[in-house]
C-alpha cells in the first residue's frame, strides 16, 4: 500500500475485478502518481472525436498539468478510477467535489495551504474510454464503482456536462436507475443523477452482471477455437488425453496442439496443427486448455494474454489442495489471467463439456463425449464428476435425448468461475431444462440464494452438498465459517426453490424424474403394480415422504401388458390422482421381449395424459428401465427445439423433454417416492413463488430517525450491544413497543418501580444463569400489590442469592399468552437470517425453530409463523385460545425491515413474546451494532477476490 500525495492512504479495497458485457474481464482501480505514463498512453489512443466530447474542445494532448492534475489524487474530494487490461489504461472516470460556490472543492485553497475540506455532497463526474473498448459497458461498470466510492466519501450527487451528440455517455448515465434531473442549457446537457441505490438501479445491475457472466461461460463453452498446451506426441499423459478426447468428440472448431518441447519441424499432431507456443498460432484462439506442470503455468498464460486468448481451463494441479504454497500459486494464477482479461475454470479441474451439435466440445478427462441432452452438470469435484456422467449415461438407456447431457463444468478448485457463473448460463441456455449441482463450498450465498431463486423459477436447479461441516471442507475451497446448522441453511435454499438431496444417487433420481416427466399437480398418489408387497412398501414410503397415496391396485403377478396398460390408463384418467407409481416385478418366462412389451404398453398409456408423472419401481427388472427409455424413441417430441410446456390449472409451465414420455425406473420404492416428492415440493414452491408477497410499508417506521441513533452509538465503537434503553428507543423506531423493565437493586427501589409501572406486575432475576428461566423459580407473575411484591423480592434472594448477583427487574404484567422467540442475525455463510420459535426448554432441546432470508415478505412471515412443529399451540390446540398470529406476523415484518434497512444491525433478539389472543408483548430485547458488514450481494459487481 503506498501514500497518497494529499490526505489519504490510497484505498486498497476499491480495487476490483469486473466482467464487462462480452464476458472479458478488466481491472478497476484508484489512479496513482505512478500513472502518468499509462495516462498520456492511453490518451495518445483515444480518438478525436471521444477527446472533443470529453473537453467539449479539439484536445490533442494532455499538458503537463493536466496530467498532473489527472494523477494526484487526495481519495476523497478528488478521485480518480482507471479500467485496465494488461496493466494498461482502457477508461478512466474521475470526480471533483462541488464547494458551496459551485466550483470544485480541489481548486479552492485552505487556510494554511493544501485542499479545501469538505464542503458539499455533490461531485462533478466525467468519463473517458478508449475508441477500440467503446460498447463493451466498462462506462457502466465504472459508474458502478465510482457512485459506491463517493457514496463512502459523503457525496450524494454526481452532476455531469455531455454534448448532444455523445449520445453513447448519455445513454449510460440515464440507463444506470439512478434518479436524475435532466436540462439542457448553452448547447450542453446538464444531468444531475442522486447517488441513493434505488430498485431500479439494483435492478439494473443485477441485469448487467447476469448479460456479463453469462457471456463468460458462454465464451468458455461455446468457443470457435481451442488449444490444449502441454499435449505429449505418444500417446497417454493428460495433455495427449484432452486432445483425442476432442478429436474423438468430433469437435466442430479448430483444433491447435501446444507443446514448447515439440521439435520446430513438427506441423501437426494426428491430423491436429502442432505449434511450440501459443503465439505461432495463425488466428484467434478462444480457449486454452492448460495441462502443464504448476511451475510452468504463468509462462503459458502470459503467452494466452499477449494472444488474446478469450478463457483457460486449467487441468494442472498443484495450487490450492496442495497447501498454502499452492493457494499463493493459485492466487497469482488468477490475477495474471483477470489482467489479460480472461476467466478461468480450475485449477486442478476435471474440464468442461458441450454436447451440442454446432460444437461437440469435449475439453475434459471423460474418455467418453456424453450423449447430448437437456441436462446441466455443474462439480466442484472431478471424481464426482466423473460418476454423475456415468449414472447419467446408464440410466439414459442409450437413447440421445432429454436424459442426456448438455453442458458439463467441473471447477476444480474453482478460483475464478463458479457455481453462480454457471447459473447465470444455464438461466439462458434454451439447451438445458434441469440444473444438477454438486457444491463443495458456497463462495457468495446471498449471491447463490438470488441466482437459484431466479433460476428455479424457469428450470429446476437440484443440488447436493459435500462438505457440509467446516472442518471436512477441501483445502482449495476458502469456506466461510457459519453460526448456522447445515440443516438450517438446507432450509434457507430450499426457500430459494432449489431442490436439496443428501447424496449424488438422490440427485440423478430426482434430475431424471425431472427432466422426463411433467411436474405434478399435487401430492395424491395412486399406485398399481403387479405385485402386493412392492405396492405396500410404495404406499408407506410416500406416506413417509408426506405424500398421499391411495390404496395400492394389485393387478396379481398374472398380469399380461395391456393389463398394465389399462389400469395406467385409468388411474391417469382419474381426477383424484395428481402422479402414478407403477411396481413390476419378473414373471416367469417373458424375458426381454416381455420387457420390451411392458415399456410399451406403459408408455402408450402415459402419452395419452401427458400432464401427469408417472414412475416404474421395478425389482430385478433391469431390462424393462432400458426398455422404458428406449420405447420412448420412438414418441412423437413434445417440441421441436424442447420449447416450454404451457401452464395447465394447478401446474406451472416447465420445459418439455424433447423426449416426451421417457418414464424413470427406480430400483427401490424409496427411491422413487423421494424423487416424486421432491417433484412435488419443486411444483407447489414453483406455484407459490408466482405470488411473493410484498414487503409492505409501514407509516410509523422512522427510518432516518433510527439511522442516526445507529450512526451515534457506533461513533462510540466498533461493535457493542446496546443498553435496554438504547434498545428500546431503536426498537421503537420501527413500531415495536417493549414493555420497560425497570431495574430493583432494592426491595424499595421495586416498590417504586411497581408504583411507575402499575400494578399487577412481575419480579424477575436478570441473572445469566436465571433469565428466561420461571421453571427455575427466578421469575415472579402477577403480584398484586406492595405486600406481595417485597414478600417475592425476599424469597428470590434468599433462594438465589444477593440483589446484586441477581439484578431484579419490575416489570408491568403482559396478558397471557404462548411464549415465543423472535431473532434475526448476520450469518458470514447465509446472509441476513430470521428466526422463530416458541420459547422453552423443549423447543431448544428439539431445534425447533423456522427460518427465512430477510427481507421477508407478509406471505412468508405467515408461513414462518406455521413452520415450526409446536405452530398448533398457537391455534388452538386442545381447545386453548387461539392467539394473534397476525400480530405476531407484523412484528416478523416489522423485525425484518430493520434489519434489512440497517446492515449495522447484526443480531436482534426478541425474548420472550408473549402473543395473546388478542395483541403481544415483548417483554425482553437486545440489539447488537457493528460496522456495515460486507455484503457480497450488493454494491458495484466485482468478481470474488484471488
Amino acid at each position: 500500500m503506498q501514500t497518497s500525495p494529499d490526505r489519504h492512504e490510497y484505498p486498497a479495497h476499491w480495487e476490483a475485478d469486473v466482467v464487462l458485457r462480452d464476458g472479458g474481464t478488466a481491472r478497476i482501480r484508484p489512479i496513482t502518481v505512478d500513472d502518468a505514463e499509462r495516462l498520456v498512453s492511453f490518451y495518445e489512443q483515444v480518438s478525436d472525436e471521444s477527446k472533443y466530447y470529453r473537453f467539449f474542445a479539439p484536445y490533442p494532448r494532455l499538458s503537463a498539468k493536466d496530467v498532473h492534475r489527472f494523477t494526484h489524487h487526495d481519495f476523497v474530494d478528488r478521485v480518480g478510477l482507471a479500467a485496465t487490461i494488461g496493466g494498461e489504461f482502457i477508461a478512466t472516470v474521475r470526480y471533483d467535489r462541488i464547494g458551496a460556490d459551485g466550483t470544485p472543492a480541489s481548486s479552492r485553497p485552505a487556510p494554511g495551504g493544501g485542499t479545501a475540506p469538505p464542503v458539499s455532497d455533490e461531485a462533478e463526474v466525467a468519463f473517458l474510454v478508449q475508441d477500440a473498448h467503446q460498447g463493451r459497458g466498462v462506462a457502466s461498470a465504472l459508474l458502478e464503482h465510482i457512485a459506491a466510492v463517493a457514496r463512502e466519501r459523503g457525496i450524494r450527487r454526481f452532476a455531469a456536462e455531455v454534448l448532444p451528440a455523445n449520445n453513447k455517455m448519455i445513454k449510460v448515465f440515464t440507463d444506470a436507475g439512478y434518479t436524475q434531473k435532466r436540462s439542457f442549457e448553452d448547447g450542453v446537457v446538464h444531468l444531475e443523477l442522486d447517488l441513493e441505490p434505488t430498485d431500479r438501479s439494483l435492478a439494473v445491475q443485477y441485469a448487467r452482471e447476469h448479460r456479463a457472466e453469462a457471456r463468460s461461460v458462454q465464451r468458455l463453452l461455446q468457443p470457435g477455437s481451442v488449444a490444449v498446451i502441454g499435449t505429449g506426441r505418444a500417446p497417454g499423459g493428460v495433455g495427449r488425453g484432452v486432445l483425442d478426447n476432442l478429436r474423438g468428440a468430433g469437435f466442430t472448431g479448430r483444433l491447435h496442439a501446444v507443446n514448447r518441447s515439440f521439435p520446430e519441424d513438427l506441423r501437426e499432431l494426428d491430423g491436429v496443427p502442432a505449434h511450440r507456443s501459443v503465439a505461432e498460432i495463425d488466428g484467434p484462439v478462444d480457449l486454452a486448455v492448460i495441462t502443464v506442470p504448476a511451475a510452468q503455468v504463468p509462462e503459458v498464460v502470459a503467452d494466452c494474454g499477449e494472444h488474446g486468448v478469450q478463457g483457460l481451463v486449467v487441468i494442472s494441479a498443484g495450487y490450492a489442495e496442495s497447501g498454502a504454497e499452492g493457494r499463493e500459486r493459485q492466487r497469482a494464477l488468477v490475477r495474471q489471467a483477470r489482467s489479460y482479461g480472461m476467466r478461468v475454470i480450475g485449477p486442478n479441474a476435471f474440464g468442461v463439456i458441450n454436447t451440442a451439435p454446432g460444437i461437440r466440445l469435449n475439453a475434459s478427462l471423460a474418455p467418453e463425449m456424453p450423449r447430448p441432452g437437456r441436462i446441466g452438470l455443474f462439480a466442484q469435484s472431478g471424481a464426482i464428476g466423473i460418476a454423475l456422467l456415468a449414472r447419467i449415461e446408464r440410466r439414459g438407456g442409450g437413447v440421445t435425448g432429454v436424459t442426456g447431457v448438455s453442458t458439463f463444468v467441473s471447477s476444480g478448485n474453482r478460483a475464478d468461475v463458479s457455481g453462480n457463473d454457471v447459473l447465470q448460463y444455464w438461466y439462458d441456455d434454451p439447451d438445458t431444462d434441469v440444473a444438477l449441482m454438486y457444491l463443495e463450498s458456497i463462495r457468495n450465498p446471498r449471491k447463490f440464494t438470488r441466482l437459484a431463486r431466479r433460476t428455479a423459477a424457469a428450470k429446476p436447479l437440484v443440488v447436493v452438498q459435500g462438505a457440509r461441516h467446516g472442518g471436512a471442507a477441501p483445502q482449495g475451497h476458502a469456506v466461510r465459517a457459519t453460526r448456522l446448522p447445515h440443516a438450517t441453511v438446507s432450509a434457507l435454499l430450499r426457500q430459494a426453490g432449489v431442490i436439496r438431496v443428501d447424496t449424488i444417487t438422490e440427485l440423478v433420481d430426482a434430475g431424471l424424474l425431472l427432466a422426463r416427466q411433467p411436474l405434478p399437480a399435487g401430492p395424491r398418489v395412486a399406485i398399481l403394480g403387479n405385485s402386493e408387497s412392492l405396492g405396500l412398501l410404495t404406499y408407506d414410503a410416500c406416506l413417509s415422504e408426506g405424500l398421499r397415496p391411495q390404496p395400492p391396485q394389485d393387478l396379481t403377478t398374472a398380469a399380461a401388458p395391456a393389463d398394465f396398460h389399462a389400469a395406467l390408463s385409468r388411474a391417469l384418467a382419474d381426477d383424484t390422482s395428481d402422479a402414478v407409481v407403477v411396481t413390476a416385478i419378473p414373471t416367469l418366462g417373458e424375458g426381454s421381449a416381455g420387457d420390451a412389451a411392458l415399456a410399451e404398453a406403459l408408455r402408450s398409456a402415459a402419452a395419452a395424459v401427458p400432464d401427469k408423472p408417472v414412475l416404474v419401481v421395478h425389482v430385478e427388472l433391469g431390462g424393462l428401465a432400458q426398455a422404458l427409455s428406449a420405447a420412448a424413441s420412438t414418441a412423437p417430441q413434445a417440441t421441436a427445439a424442447g420449447g416450454p410446456r404451457p401452464a395447465t390449472a394447478g401446474h406451472p409451465a416447465v420445459p418439455a423433454p424433447d423426449g416426451a414420455h421417457l418414464i424413470p425406473a427406480y430400483p427401490a420404492a424409496e427411491r422413487a417416492v423421494r424423487a416424486l416428492a421432491e417433484a412435488v415440493s419443486y411444483a407447489q414452491w414453483r406455484r407459490e413463488s408466482a405470488d411473493p408477497g410484498r414487503v409492505p410499508e409501514y407509516e410509523d417506521i422512522d427510518e432516518k430517525g433510527a439511522a442516526a441513533l445507529i450512526e451515534g452509538h457506533l461513533t462510540r465503537g466498533q461493535g457493542l450491544t446496546l443498553s435496554t434503553e438504547q434498545t428500546c428507543d431503536l426498537l421503537a423506531r420501527y413500531g415495536v413497543d417493549v414493555h420497560r423493565a425497570l431495574p430493583a437493586p432494592t426491595p424499595d427501589d421495586a416498590v417504586a418501580a411497581a408504583r411507575a409501572l402499575g400494578y399487577p406486575v412481575a419480579l424477575k432475576a436478570t441473572a445469566p444463569h436465571l433469565r428466561h428461566r420461571a421453571d427455575l423459580g427466578g421469575v415472579r407473575l402477577d403480584l398484586a400489590d406492595e405486600e406481595q411484591l417485597r414478600r417475592a423480592y425476599t424469597e428470590l434472594t434468599e433462594l438465589f442469592g444477593r440483589p446484586g448477583e441477581l439484578r431484579p427487574v419490575v416489570q408491568r404484567m403482559a396478558p397471557r399468552g404462548v411464549d415465543t422467540v423472535v431473532r434475526a442475525v448476520i450469518d458470514p455463510a447465509a446472509g441476513a437470517v430470521l428466526s422463530f420459535g416458541l420459547a422453552g426448554a423443549a423447543t431448544q432441546l428439539l431445534g425447533d425453530t423456522a427460518h427465512r432470508l430477510i427481507p421477508v415478505t407478509d406471505r412468508e412471515a405467515a408461513t414462518l409463523v406455521r413452520a415450526v412443529r409446536t405452530a398448533p399451540l398457537l391455534f388452538g390446540w386442545r381447545g386453548s385460545a387461539p392467539v394473534d398470529t397476525p400480530a405476531l406476523e407484523e412484528l416478523l415484518l416489522r423485525v425484518s425491515r430493520l434489519v434489512d434497512d440497517h446492515p449495522e444491525v447484526v443480531a436482534v433478539t426478541l425474548e420472550p413474546v408473549v402473543v395473546a389472543p388478542h395483541g403481544l408483548s415483548v417483554l425482553g430485547a437486545s440489539v447488537r451494532l457493528a460496522p456495515p458488514p460486507a455484503r457480497d450481494d450488493l454494491g458495484p459487481r466485482t468478481l470474488p477476490a484471488y
